[in-house]
């Protein structure tokens, strides 16, 4: 497990990066299919440099959270261009207390590769959404191709270090074992990449 502080300094890093690779078509068309369909008070988990705010609906309210501050230096300048209404934290995530039923979506694209404790972190979200609430992911993990799955955990220790990224999370196994309610998966590259629509885990 990576020093936190080592973990921000290698996100504020790629934070150029980030901002050139929001532009990729394929992640556009997953990122429009996806976002489009958050409403009310938003919370983004990971905003990086705000590859979502272009897909969503001007009406929002979003609380965007991100640990690195290169990263939400970037978001803001995106935020004005987009006329959002955006609020940002700059903290580290897995720290973050928000009261139960705080929102009306919940947002993350590809941040559950980098938690230390990601179930405990899709626990939360079943608290933080409202019992009508949508939960919109894009997360990528282990591939379902043995040879590329393989690849994958031989090269994981490497590309964590480089990236702060894992790479052979079971995304799908992990919002399961959190109680959380898929209504739709769409899965893609080898289902490397998942979106998906989901509910919070119903309160007895």
């Amino acid at each position: 497990m990576m020093d936190k502080q080592k973990l921000v300094r290698i996100f504020d890093r790629q934070a150029k990066t980030y901002a050139s690779k929001k532009q990729q078509p394929v992640q556009q068309r997953w990122r429009r299919n996806l976002i489009g369909h958050a409403k009310g008070d938003v919370l983004e988990l990971a905003v990086g440099t705000g590859a979502n705010f272009p897909f969503y609906p001007r009406e929002v309210r979003i609380t965007a959270a991100d640990f690195s501050g290169a990263m939400i230096e970037r978001a803001r300048k995106a935020a004005i261009q987009h006329h959002l209404n955006v609020d940002f934290k700059c903290e580290d995530i897995e720290k973050l207390n928000f009261p139960d039923h705080s929102f009306d979506t919940i947002v993350s694209t590809l941040s559950f590769c980098s938690y230390n404790h990601p179930l405990e972190m899709l626990v939360k979200l079943n608290r933080w959404c409202k019992p009508d609430g949508t939960i919109l992911l894009m997360e990528h993990g282990i591939s379902s191709n043995f040879l590329v799955s393989t690849a994958q955990r031989v090269l994981n220790p490497l590309l964590y270090r480089i990236y702060g990224c894992h790479h052979t999370r079971n995304i799908i196994g992990l919002i399961t074992e959190s109680g959380m309610r898929i209504d739709r998966v769409e899965s893609y590259s080898l289902n490397m990449v998942h979106l998906i629509w989901a509910r919070p885990q119903q309160q007895l």
